[in-house]
């Protein structure tokens, strides 16, 4: 629940004056600095070094490309996987942008070794590749600066699978449907996977798990409206919206209770039922196709605010718990 908010709550239901409106924000600490805020100014400049000096690796060796040999650059980008990798062993106030630029490397060696070779593999291979070999160096430093771009990675292979199982383009056909399955199924899981559920085990925050909702969320909403796109509604629609609900249900709980995951899902929610009923009304004739729109913009404004009311309810439950996020 905003803090601010909450204050003048407070101070209208009990008539406060101007001295204990003040003295009521002294107590709130809503106005001092954050207890860890030189900490974290000082790891978000390391993570934009890191990820600076990254880039400017990869930058330097395309732009001396041709005078350059082959085992030059493998030895060049493997030799920065290695050091990063001791050197974040080695130095743990560090450890943190020094791993994340090893697996910035590792992603680039994969890149490297595409270019050069042409193995004929497809790219969601080398992505899945890249997540795996990343996976070890995520569960070392267990922080979301590595899991965050860790779940990018792994979600881009999950979506590129589906792609080259698709005949290589980006329709999706009912026959596809148990391609499509899957890969909504393992974009949820890493969603799952990166949640507070196993933040024992992961260290992931968050943020890296609001990252891999969005990206599922996204993609199983796609799904789902594919499915309205024929004359009769097909079994893609009704696996999306079962997933979504299950979603819903999942970080309604109060242990998974989290407003920005929760609003993306019910959001994608309210997208599916509104096609549904866009699907069920006729707007065909053109006598009726006016009123109907209007008709299907009250109810989508209806939904939306009813979705908005419950998951501020949901908020204020959760923040009288002390679990609001």
């Amino acid at each position: 629940m905003d803090i601010g908010l909450s204050l003048l709550q407070i101070s209208a239901a009990h008539a406060l004056n101007d001295e204990q409106r003040r003295q009521l924000r002294q107590l709130s600490g809503l106005d001092d600095e954050p207890a860890n805020l030189v900490r974290l100014l000082r790891i978000s400049l390391a993570l934009i070094a890191a990820s600076l000096i990254g880039l400017g690796i990869i930058f330097w060796i395309a732009a001396n490309w041709d005078s350059l040999a082959r085992a030059t650059r493998f030895i060049l980008l493997q030799g920065v996987v290695v050091i990063m990798c001791i050197g974040a062993y080695a130095r743990p106030a560090a450890r943190i942008p020094l791993a994340l630029l090893a697996l910035l490397a590792i992603g680039a060696v994969f890149a490297y070794f595409g270019q050069t070779y042409q193995t004929g593999a497809d790219p969601w291979q080398l992505f899945a590749l890249w997540a795996l070999l990343g996976l070890p160096l995520c569960l070392s430093v267990r922080h979301d600066a590595l899991w965050t771009p860790w779940a990018l990675i792994a979600m881009t292979a999950i979506s590129l699978w589906l792609h080259a199982n698709t005949g290589h383009s980006w329709r999706l056909d009912q026959r596809e449907i148990h391609f499509q399955v899957t890969a909504c199924i393992g974009g949820l899981t890493i969603a799952a996977l990166l949640s507070p559920l196993f933040a024992q085990w992961t260290g992931a925050g968050r943020l890296s798990m609001r990252v891999a909702v969005t990206l599922a969320v996204i993609s199983v909403a796609l799904v789902g409206i594919a499915g309205l796109m024929s004359s009769e509604i097909s079994g893609q629609f009704w696996l999306a919206l079962f997933m979504l609900t299950i979603a819903a249900a999942a970080f309604i709980s109060p242990r998974l209770f989290d407003i920005f995951s929760l609003s993306g899902i019910g959001l994608a929610l309210n997208i599916l039922l509104i096609g549904l009923l866009a699907h069920m009304v006729n707007l065909d004739s053109t006598r009726w196709s006016i009123p109907m729109l209007l008709f299907l913009g009250l109810a989508a404004a209806g939904l939306l605010a009813a979705t908005v009311s419950a998951i501020l309810k949901l908020s204020e439950r959760a923040a009288l718990n002390g679990g609001a996020k």
